[in-house]
Parts: structure tokens; sequence; C-alpha cells
């Protein structure tokens, strides 16, 4: 019969830890614990820090938890383990366990504070867009191109939710109840894109995971992020901040196309303003009432 060996014991488990986290870092699962990669730059940095923080803290978990299970097992009474009434103090232990953690912090502040201060570095942006949150939806405007639209709960699930009939999640047509918006907001990929963030009411919070960071808009105060995505997809989030009755009910919805095709689509876009904005002054005035 072999031996146990505490430390095969350990290999296998760090090994086994190391791979289902790595499977399940490839897709998101509704019962996936860890966090994904992202379509960012700042939302991988922050997986790496993520995973950099957690092999630090399972590793110190292990040794920690590791000598007391064998000092609790080598040194237990049923062996003959007799106490050690002597001792007292030990000045050279105290300074190595206040040093040592005192170190590793430090070495985990380091990255994570370089990583933080690059996430607001908005210089060197080619394109603006202004996000300003309302209760309960959000204004979207690409800052220069004269193009500015609004973004609510899809009609069909706002219906849906205010019917008080049963939703079918097993249903194709609603796999995306809740989470669908009117207008999506369009972004090119490859593209260093500044937002800026504000609200007309009360403090409500744009959060879309796959970006890797979330922003509270708050009235009266102008907060700053960007972002350049990478793959092209839809990406979807939330409103991160209780602000009133329906924030439950104000998703977001990012759709980042490659940038030939977000000209395209920009283009559509002020055209449809222009059309609108034609429309609107050639129509005739309304007809006063006379004074009675």
């Amino acid at each position: 019969m072999k031996k146990f060996r505490p430390q095969h014991a350990i290999a296998g488990l760090v090994a086994s830890l190391g791979a289902t986290l790595a499977w399940a870092a490839e897709k998101a699962e509704p019962w996936q614990l860890n966090l994904t990669p992202g379509v960012t730059r700042t939302a991988e940095r922050a997986y790496e820090m993520h995973m950099i923080m957690l092999g630090i803290c399972v590793v110190i978990g292990i040794i920690v938890f590791g000598a007391m299970a064998y000092s609790i097992f080598k040194f237990r009474k049923s062996k003959g383990a007799v106490p050690d009434k002597t001792f007292v103090h030990s000045t050279k232990l105290e300074i190595l366990w206040t040093a040592v953690p005192t170190l590793i912090l430090v070495v985990m502040a380091y990255p994570a504070t370089v990583k933080v201060i690059e996430a607001y570095q908005t210089e060197g942006h080619e394109m603006t867009v202004k996000i300003v949150g309302q209760q309960w939806l959000w204004t979207y405007e690409y800052v220069g191109e004269g193009v500015s639209f609004t973004s609510r709960l899809d009609r069909r699930s706002d219906r849906l939710r205010q019917s008080g009939v049963k939703v079918d999640d097993n249903d194709p047509a609603n796999a995306n109840y809740l989470l669908d918006v009117d207008n999506r907001l369009v972004l090119p990929t490859d593209t260093k894109i500044r937002f800026i963030l504000t609200a007309d009411d009360v403090i409500h919070a744009w959060w879309v995971p796959a970006l890797g960071w979330k922003s509270d808009a708050i009235p009266g105060i102008v907060n700053e992020q960007w972002t350049e995505i990478r793959e092209p997809g839809i990406y979807r989030g939330q409103c991160a901040e209780l602000c009133g009755k329906d924030h439950g009910f104000m998703p977001i919805v990012v759709e980042a196309v490659p940038k030939a095709e977000f000209q395209a689509r920009l283009a559509a876009m002020k055209s449809a303003n222009d059309t609108t904005a034609r429309t609107a002054a050639l129509a005739p005035a309304a007809a006063v009432a006379p004074k009675i």
C-alpha cells in the first residue's frame, strides 16, 4: 500500500483547480462563479489581476490551513504530545509574520494600482459617446456627429411584464426577455472610445460586464471612462444603481461592429435625424384656439 503524501494531494488539487478555472473562463454558464475575460483590454486586465490575486490567495490558504491541519494531526493528545509551557514570546517570529504579509500586499497592490490608473486615461480617444441616465431609460449621443437617441426596454418585454402573464423561459422568443432595448448603442471595434456619463434625475450606473467597467451617472457630475472593443458582437448590461421602482427594467445593449459598418450605420442615423428634423420643420403649426 502506497504511503499518503500531502504534497501529492496539494499538487493534484492545484492542478484540478487551474483546469476548472481555465475551462470556466471560456464561456459564462448560469452556474459559473469565476469572471470571464471580456472583450476589451480593461476587461482582460481585470481578469488577469483577478486570477493573480486568486492564485496568491489559494497558495496562502493551502500553506496556512495545511500547516494548521498538519499540526493538529501530528501533535494531537492521543499521540502523547505535550504543550510547551515555557514559550511565551518570539520577536523574530512576530517580525516575520508582520513583514511577509506586508510584502505580499505591496506586491499585490502595485500592479492593481497601475491598472486602475490606466482605466481612467482617456487621452488619444478617437470618438466620444455621451451617456445620460434617466428614470428609466438611457440617452446616447455621438458627440460631434449630431446624432442622439434614447434607449429603453423593448416594447414586447415591457408589455409582457405589465400584463401579469407568466413568461415561458423555455420559449426561444423569450430568450432575451427584459434584456432587449428598442435602440442599441452601436460602437466600432478596434477604436478607443471615450465615454462621458451623467444623469438628469437620480444616480444611475452604466454597467456592461463584457467591457470590464462600471461607472456611476450622477446628476451635476460628469464621469469619464474609455473602452476599446476587440470583438464584434452584442454585449448586454444593466443599470447597477437602485434608481426607483423600474430600476430593474433599464437594460443596456451594446452592438460592436467593424469600423466600416459603423460608419455606414452612423451615416444612416444622420440621414434619419435630418429627415425627421426636416419633416418637423415643414409640418404645419398646430392651430391655436381663440381666447374666449
